[in-house]
């Protein structure tokens, strides 16, 4: 009878073994496991903990990705100007068949109106004032406050259709007084605003001699009169974007 009895009681441990799928080893190997898991998972201390780790390197980071992201967004709208205005300036002197500006007949405020809306899709012209063009209470990077010069006879001012507020003052061709993103913030000088120079060769750059500046030329003004008060100059920002590449390090 105990013979018959061990029979069966593995018949049972078979047929039950063919059910589930699993030996009692095995069994006995995953509840070892599921303790081991149980051991290792983090408590609710753990948990807080790293969360708070999380946020704070997120208040540390995420600011300084938006500034950057910022900065990158007035370089590109800068960047799209600089383009339209080298591309105007170039088939200027095409179309007149010329092999500069003042050949081409570039010379006064008169010429320059003409050229701005000849090769410019303008939704508004504010002629010799530039107020209604532009936003209010400008500064610089130092947080003195500063009023770019955008008004006077011979000064024209418009709103172009990408945004952006643009003056001209005729000064050896032209000195371009721009604000990329026009009456909105944040109005401070190097970031989105800047002075230009359009050259007689068609180029335009920084303040110099003769275009193109040099990078000494252009750090020079941007380390003296960009992110400092400087008493009514704010050439070097536009500068010092182009010695780095066209990005805003400043």
């Amino acid at each position: 009878m105990n013979n018959l009895s061990d029979i069966s009681i593995r018949i049972v441990i078979q047929n039950s073994q063919r059910r589930f799928g699993f030996t009692l080893a095995e069994d006995a190997k995953r509840l070892s496991l599921l303790k081991d898991i149980r051991h290792r998972a983090f408590t609710l201390a753990e948990v807080l903990v790293t969360l708070g780790i999380i946020g704070v390197v997120s208040a540390m980071t995420v600011p300084s990705l938006m500034q950057n992201y910022q900065r990158q967004s007035y370089v590109t709208q800068l960047h799209k100007v600089y383009n339209e205005l080298s591309q105007a300036a170039m088939q200027y002197m095409t179309d007149n068949n010329a092999v500069n500006l003042k050949e081409a007949g570039l010379t006064n405020a008169v010429s320059i109106d003409a050229f701005i809306k000849k090769y410019f899709k303008i939704v508004k012209e504010c002629g010799t004032d530039g107020t209604d063009c532009y936003g209010k209470g400008y500064k610089k990077i130092d947080g003195s406050t500063y009023n770019p010069a955008m008004q006077g006879d011979t000064t024209r001012s418009y709103i172009l259709a990408n945004g952006a507020s643009i003056s001209f003052i005729p000064n050896n061709i032209a000195q371009i007084h721009l604000d990329v993103n026009g009456a909105k913030g944040p109005n401070i000088i190097g970031r989105d605003v800047f002075a230009l120079r359009l050259y007689n060769n068609g180029l335009i750059d920084d303040y110099c001699a003769q275009a193109p500046c040099s990078k000494e030329e252009r750090e020079t003004r941007f380390n003296t009169y960009c992110t400092v008060n400087s008493d009514g100059t704010w050439w070097g920002c536009f500068g010092k974007i182009l010695n780095d590449n066209w990005e805003m390090t400043y």
